[in-house]
């Protein structure tokens, strides 16, 4: 799920177009300090929050994508970033794709393949790459990319505002079209 329900939250920060929001989720709060203890950072926190509602797995296997398509774990990375990018999967297949499924029960590699991808990409290219797979790496800077970053980076300016939103149970949201 990216966005949330028109809660009537959004506010002046947020990105040209959208929609944003904030809302209360029981238990969020418990998932936050999980992935934060795991080795997650608040643009972690931020790029979970924006691509599923709980910051978890329960979303239907793959994303309903398969091959470099199919997204994994709480960040919903793709497979294409996953073997490409990530130790764990580095030289496997485009038709290996369900290796990835194994993020999904387990948060610490998960967030390691994700700050893997990051730090071999760089942002810039990695939230193409992310968001598009080898053609937003190809091309990081189309329209669709930059407001995908936008809305993490206004999730993440949310957390940040207040150092009890990194432990609470507050969901902030950004309405992106998913892809």
């Amino acid at each position: 799920m990216r966005g949330g329900p028109a809660d009537g939250n959004a506010t002046t920060a947020c990105p040209s177009g959208m929609r944003c929001g904030s809302y209360s989720i029981g238990g969020l709060g418990t998932r936050k300090q999980q992935v934060r203890n795991a080795g997650g950072n608040v643009l972690d926190l931020a790029v979970a929050m924006l691509e599923t509602e709980r910051m978890d797995t329960n979303y239907p296997y793959g994303d309903n994508k398969r091959d470099d398509a199919a997204n994994f774990g709480i960040f919903k990375q793709n497979w294409y970033m996953l073997r490409s990018k990530c130790d764990r999967f580095r030289n496997q297949s485009t038709g290996e794709w369900n290796n990835g499924a194994s993020l999904n029960s387990n948060l610490s590699a998960d967030i390691s393949c994700l700050h893997q991808s990051q730090n071999s990409n760089g942002m810039n290219t990695w939230f193409g790459g992310h968001r598009n797979g080898q053609t937003g790496i190809n091309n990081p800077n189309t329209g669709d990319i930059n407001g995908y970053k936008a809305a993490v980076y206004r999730i993440r300016d949310q957390l940040n505002r207040n150092s009890s939103n990194l432990s609470n149970d507050i969901r902030f949201w950004v309405d992106v079209r998913p892809i």
